[in-house]
């Protein structure tokens, strides 16, 4: 990579903002083990843990897991490849990052 001009990680904190604002049960994700696509409310999600930990209906595989203290979240995506987040068609779009 040649080009140094970059921003720091502190401009995506309103991007994320309006993506993460939104009800994440709609959103589709795609199992980084065998593809299958689907709603996050479509997770199998297993609370024995301490956290939570959503796998994939079809193949079982770990897609998300999500661990809450009373100061923080962790939130681990590493078993999806991608998750598509539907945006209200109201909010207006920021343009090209």
């Amino acid at each position: 990579m040649t080009d140094l001009s970059y921003l720091d990680g502190n401009m995506l904190d309103g991007p994320l903002r309006e993506i993460f604002a939104v009800d994440l049960s709609s959103a589709i994700g795609r199992c980084a083990n065998c593809g299958t696509t689907g709603p996050v409310a479509g997770l199998r999600v297993y609370s024995h843990a301490p956290g939570l930990v959503g796998r994939c209906p079809a193949c079982a595989d770990v897609m998300l897991r999500l661990v809450r203290a009373p100061d923080r979240a962790w939130l681990d995506l590493r078993g999806s490849t991608y998750l598509m987040v539907p945006m209200p068609l109201d909010q207006p779009h920021p343009g090209p990052l």
